[in-house]
């Protein structure tokens, strides 16, 4: 708070991709044995722990030192120390390291399993669907992410990728409420063309209304004038998908409840929190993201269209038809 509002909503947004490595947990759905129930329980469950659990170191860290006195390199070693506690700095690095470990860890399990599913649309090599036979995980895939995320972490500096880290987390956190609705909203052949022209509108006034006041608070936050117009059309856009709009898909076990307000409040606020960030993160996002479509647009969406249209063939042969003779197999679980 010493540092504004704009500070504050500076800080949520880098300080969000510590939340990153919950929805880690969504990518082990095919090796939970009931992941309409676990998945859920875990997620909410752990997040909430440990959300918890920030909150309080937080504040002890707050009640220990000024925050001009924090250090930024060892926060809560020297903030031990500077109370005489200075058993508990050891204690501190410990589980620092812990932490990174297991931090590390679950990035990896994750990213893994994201490449492996990415393989079997054959928008990289599909032989990074090759799982090992003993232990059945993706073996390549988690080797080509340990290499490639040690080599990036090797080169670059923290402020760097926690900028970069920030602008892909909101941006991704803002496409999936977007395809929940979508989901929610639309199905191919079924839902009416009157109301897929509304929920488009519809979608399109609230991504719209949303960016607007993104880019108010990043040119001016100081002023409030603006706000009452923006806010107000993200409102009547959310107001006019819960009135219009019948639901074309309900969930059978568990689904995000307060559909489409929970979905468009997520929305707003994840645009919201890209406003206050710097330029350069998104000039690096941008590179990355041109790079990445580039690559997409003359490769992988000819790869996926081709395979999406092999007549006739079971999809375990569609994947393994080019690696037939390897040591390791293919593991096709059902979701």
């Amino acid at each position: 708070m010493p540092f504004g509002v704009k500070g504050l909503f500076q800080a949520a947004a880098i300080v969000g991709f510590a939340y990153e490595g919950f929805d880690a947990i969504t990518t082990l759905a095919e090796e939970t044995k009931k992941p309409s129930r676990d998945i859920p329980i875990g997620l909410l469950g752990s997040m909430s722990v440990i959300t918890v659990i920030y909150c309080l170191i937080a504040l002890s860290l707050s009640m220990m030192q000024k925050y001009t006195d924090i250090d930024p390199n060892a926060a809560y070693s020297v903030a031990f120390e500077s109370v005489g506690m200075n058993w508990a700095k050891y204690l501190v690095a410990f589980g620092a390291l812990k932490g990174m470990t297991t931090v590390v860890l679950v990035a990896v399990l994750a990213q893994a399993r994201y490449t492996m599913h990415i393989a079997r649309a054959h928008m990289i090599p599909p032989w990074f669907v090759l799982v090992h036979p003993k232990t059945r995980t993706p073996i390549y895939a988690t080797l080509m992410m340990t290499t490639g995320s040690a080599v990036i972490a090797f080169f670059s500096s923290l402020d760097v990728l926690a900028g970069l880290l920030a602008v892909s987390n909101c941006f991704l956190s803002t496409l999936l409420p977007v395809a929940l609705l979508v989901r929610r909203y639309y199905v191919t052949g079924i839902t009416p063309r009157a109301n897929v022209l509304k929920f488009v509108a519809l979608l399109l006034l609230v991504l719209l209304s949303s960016a607007a006041t993104s880019a108010y608070w990043a040119l001016t936050s100081t002023c409030w004038i603006g706000y009452t117009i923006t806010l107000p059309l993200w409102f009547l856009g959310t107001l006019g998908m819960s009135v219009l709009l019948p639901l074309q898909r309900t969930p059978r076990v568990w689904g995000v409840p307060l559909v489409p307000w929970f979905p468009s409040l997520a929305i707003v606020t994840n645009l919201f929190l890209m406003g206050s960030l710097d330029a350069s993160a998104f000039i690096r996002f941008g590179i990355c993201t041109v790079m990445i479509m580039v690559y997409y647009f003359f490769f992988g969406l000819h790869a996926t269209y081709d395979m999406a249209h092999e007549p006739n063939k079971p999809e375990s042969m569609k994947i393994a038809n080019t690696d037939s003779e390897t040591p390791f197999q293919f593991q096709n679980l059902e979701i």
